[in-house]
């Protein structure tokens, strides 16, 4: 049996490919941004049952980015389910829509910057 958070081997795979089909805005956070931060980021990090779209295990934190499927009932219920779950392993989520990403690029860095800082401390 799995220990609760621990790395879940069956979802490596489904993770790799993640990282190979990345969205528009992924791509666009991770190589304009979060590739050279200063602190080690990962890219669809497995943790326990889910994927995490990136996760800084220094200020364990994870990051979301949200598309149109995040909106409906189920994928808000989703998503509330995962977020508890990674509170009760002690890691923070925030989240970022795609539009945000698209349109206010500049302001998602920063607060993703100082989000990290933050729970560095």
């Amino acid at each position: 049996m799995q220990r609760k958070g621990k790395h879940n081997p069956i979802l490596t795979p489904y993770a790799k490919s993640l990282r190979k089909n990345m969205t528009k805005q992924e791509r666009h956070l991770w190589y304009d941004f979060l590739r050279q931060y200063p602190v080690k980021i990962l890219r669809q990090k497995v943790i326990g049952k889910y994927i995490a779209d990136f996760y800084c295990a220094s200020a364990r934190l994870v990051i979301e980015l949200d598309g149109s499927q995040h909106f409906t009932y189920e994928g808000r219920r989703y998503d509330f389910k995962r977020e508890q779950f990674m509170k009760q392993l002690g890691i923070q989520t925030i989240r970022y829509t795609n539009n945000e990403v698209n349109n206010q690029f500049e302001a998602v860095c920063a607060d993703i910057h100082f989000n990290i800082e933050k729970l560095m401390r």
